[in-house]
């Protein structure tokens, strides 16, 4: 068979991806906090965007209300002032050539202190201590010998969040080619530091540790952990008070001292910085009607650069090259501005599609939750659902009940005895948790009987679906449940 050339015309379609569209794409799936930092970052590289100050009455060409990119960057509106002025003007000068600019850099916050009152910003920043530096700094106040001192760095930096030394005293000493004796000497000079049992192996030798600086009146729980260890962590006080022929009263006291230990020294060191989260969108009740208003505080209002688009205007004073890159970054600007403003519409269309189809929740709470699919949303605001997908991630709405990521309303459906309507699963997590609560503590219910009670509801569930939301929900087992004291 001979091969041979030939041109055809071939008539297709197919989706592409502009980088318009893969911006948008892009602006849509941020969160709140990447999308002021891509915000900024485009401010940056971009000298058509500017940001629009509170109080600004310039430039009211909204991009709102412009035309498209290329007839925006085509006949752009002409500013009555005139920008070089414009841009002169907000210098301050006086500030600049006067007192204000100092030639240290820190010499004009000291002055600004001590002539306003207020204090100096970088006296203001505080921040705790880690569990290693607090160790360190133990260790460099204690008098120790040459050996010690040169392995006990080596150990606090395995000390993991916990308190809890990570690394065994042969590793150590194989290690650092120290002596087995001179690092058993450092971890129990580590172990005498605060806060108590720091730098135990396990929990035994941590709470031990505890008991021994507590004195006379913890003998008989140090006994306990010496000798009946696994017996305490079974709750066997009837089994320990045989072996040790004493009564049970004795030894629940005994129990009763020990739980008062506490089984994690290092968590007191942990950051306790406190990260809030700020919803996307407002749910709040008017009138018998729920009102969905969209967050835009702490966003920056971009607008066109008047002096750019004055600029661009003055066509006969600018090359070719500085022509076309001025329209570029005018169009650039305004499709990073319609981008934004496309993506708080889809993100009121689905928060506005979630709640109605959520409404029992904003009357009731979680418990009246129903199963709810991307693919419902989808439908009802005619969208894909990849796009319902990507809104959903990493935005908050705050409710009645609570602040809620939207990819919370979203779970899979429990059928119902008697052909009733489906029951969404995070409604069936919440009806666990309630009748937890209400149990007694000496005798906790079992998964089985959880299983009995929700069928009562008419909820139909399996054991181990039962189990798996219990664990999920990180709820111990009855067994653990149950109150010793």
């Amino acid at each position: 068979m001979a091969l041979e050339l030939r041109q055809s015309l071939k008539l297709s379609q197919q989706l592409v991806m502009t980088p318009q569209l893969q911006q948008a794409i892009k602006l849509l799936q941020l969160s709140r906090m990447e999308l002021q930092q891509a915000i900024r970052e485009e401010l940056e590289v971009n000298p058509a965007l500017e940001e629009e100050m509170e109080g600004s009455t310039e430039g009211e060409e909204e991009v709102a209300e412009a035309s498209p990119p290329a007839a925006e960057a085509e006949s752009p509106e002409v500013s009555d002032t005139p920008p070089s002025k414009e841009l002169i003007d907000r210098v301050d000068w006086d500030y600049y050539f006067g007192d204000g600019a100092t030639s240290s850099g820190t010499g004009g916050e000291r002055d600004r202190e001590e002539e306003d009152g207020r204090p100096y910003y970088e006296n203001l920043l505080t921040r705790k201590p880690s569990l290693a530096e607090y160790l360190q700094m133990q260790i460099n106040l204690s008098p120790l010998d040459e050996a010690v001192g040169e392995i006990a760095p080596y150990l606090i930096g395995n000390i993991d969040d916990n308190g809890y030394l990570k690394v065994s005293a042969e590793e150590t000493a194989e290690t650092l080619g120290k002596p087995l004796g001179e690092v058993e000497r450092a971890i129990a000079k580590i172990q005498t530091l605060d806060p108590a049992g720091v730098g135990a192996r396990d929990l035994r030798e941590c709470l031990m540790i505890q008991a021994r600086e507590k004195g006379e009146e913890y003998v008989l729980p140090l006994k306990i952990l010496s000798d009946h260890f696994d017996s305490f962590t079974r709750g066997d006080v009837a089994g320990i008070a045989r072996r040790l022929k004493l009564s049970r009263e004795v030894v629940r006291e005994a129990f009763q001292k020990l739980v008062t230990l506490w089984p994690k020294p290092g968590r007191a060191f942990l950051g306790d910085d406190v990260h809030y989260i700020t919803p996307d969108a407002y749910v709040f009740k008017t009138d018998d009607q729920w009102v969905i208003t969209l967050n835009e505080d702490g966003q920056p209002r971009l607008r066109l650069s008047a002096y750019y688009r004055d600029l661009l205007s003055a066509g006969e004073r600018l090359g070719k090259e500085e022509k076309e890159f001025l329209k570029q970054k005018i169009n650039s600007a305004l499709w990073f501005i319609k981008s934004i403003q496309q993506r708080q519409r889809t993100i009121y269309k689905v928060v506005e599609s979630i709640m109605k189809l959520q409404r029992d929740f904003l009357e009731a709470g979680p418990k009246s939750l129903k199963p709810l699919t991307l693919r419902d949303v989808a439908e009802d605001i005619s969208m894909h659902e990849s796009t319902v997908s990507r809104v959903t991630t990493s935005k908050y709405v705050y409710t009645p009940h609570g602040i809620f990521e939207l990819k919370f309303f979203f779970n899979s459906g429990l059928n119902r005895d008697g052909g009733e309507e489906n029951i969404a699963s995070k409604s069936v997590k919440e009806k666990i948790l309630e009748v937890i609560r209400s149990e007694g503590e000496e005798k906790p219910l079992s998964d089985q009987d959880l299983v009995r009670i929700l069928r009562g509801q008419g909820i139909r569930i399996a054991r181990r679906t039962v189990t798996k939301y219990r664990q999920a929900m990180g709820v111990l087992p009855s067994s653990k449940r149950k109150k010793l004291f």
